[in-house]
């Protein structure tokens, strides 16, 4: 069997990894093209396409897919897997292989389908989460499904400890779901239609932290943009970016966004019905700072400011 894998993100390579410790044959990979990267914009390839290099598997990067589905096809693929491509797989691909194309997505579909479903779950305050294996269509992730797998979001998991659990059990998608798949033992079944969420690509509008908020959303606001592409709040007209934080349910009189107390611990800023306090906090123009160095340094004169 002939496979060709779609991916860029390091949750791809999970899967293209995956696919080789199982030994299926995977043919070519495909991935975004090499992308400037830093201060200096040198280009650099994806994980995916340095984990394809790495066990000699030849890598296509068309700059849109949908103008290079003959270069595509020319690997006749019987079976395509995707998961975090970054492009929509034109028809004609779609319509190819043999064993169709599939694609991993991390949600619970149909509940967040989009580009951010592990943003949106933490954001919307999600209890659970999880991957689908799914029959790609032409749709945002509105293709049938054939199974999927849970895990549990803890009341502290950011958003990179969640994709940290997905990541893990996604391995299950391809060393047994695919297997069965491939074996007659799993059907495919419509996603409920009256249940989709979306989970669009996170904005720039969308990493604004407001505090004029209960602070369990607050809360999960921040923690679902943590490691990337982190919140920010505006104080003084400076963006100030939060890298950590916990969350204190407390009766409290304040205007939300004041910083009522900044210690060791860390920076207290009120919400309504409690207080967030950030552990790690990043003023504009500064690296990121701990709350013992930021207290001990120019957090000394914060006390009382308040974010917009």
């Amino acid at each position: 069997m002939r496979v060709m894998f779609m991916g860029t993100t390091p949750f791809s390579c999970v899967i293209l990894q995956q696919l080789i410790d199982d030994g299926y044959d995977v043919v070519a990979v495909v991935t975004q093209p090499d992308r400037p990267f830093g201060r200096k914009k040198v280009l650099k390839a994806s994980p995916v396409k340095e984990m394809a290099f790495e066990h000699g598997i030849p890598v296509l990067q068309p700059e849109r897919i949908k103008n290079s589905v003959d270069e595509v096809l020319a690997m006749q693929p019987d079976l395509v897997i995707t998961c975090a491509y970054g492009q929509i797989v034109p028809k004609p691909i779609l319509d190819y292989p043999k064993y169709k194309c599939l694609n991993v997505h991390a949600s619970l579909l149909p509940k967040f389908r989009g580009g951010a479903p592990i943003h949106w779950s933490i954001i919307r305050g999600e209890m659970e989460t999880g991957v689908t294996l799914m029959l790609m269509d032409v749709g945002m992730d509105s293709g049938d499904m054939l199974t999927s797998r849970s895990v549990p979001i803890a009341a502290d998991d950011t958003m990179g400890d969640v994709e940290a659990k997905l990541m893990h059990v996604s391995k299950d998608l391809i060393h047994v779901d695919l297997a069965r798949y491939l074996n007659g033992e799993l059907v495919f079944v419509p996603q409920d239609k009256d249940a989709v969420t979306l989970a669009y690509t996170i904005q720039r509008d969308d990493e604004f932290i407001s505090f004029n908020q209960d602070v369990h959303i607050v809360y999960n606001h921040i923690r679902g943009l943590i490691p990337w592409p982190v919140g920010y709040g505006r104080l003084e007209g400076e963006n100030v970016k939060f890298h950590q934080a916990k969350m204190i349910e407390t009766v409290q009189s304040k205007i939300p966004g004041t910083i009522t107390q900044v210690t060791d611990e860390g920076i207290t800023i009120a919400c309504l019905n409690g207080s967030v306090i950030i552990t790690r906090i990043q003023p504009a123009g500064k690296p990121v700072t701990a709350a013992k160095d930021f207290a001990n340094g120019i957090g000394r004169d914060w006390k009382g400011k308040i974010f917009e």
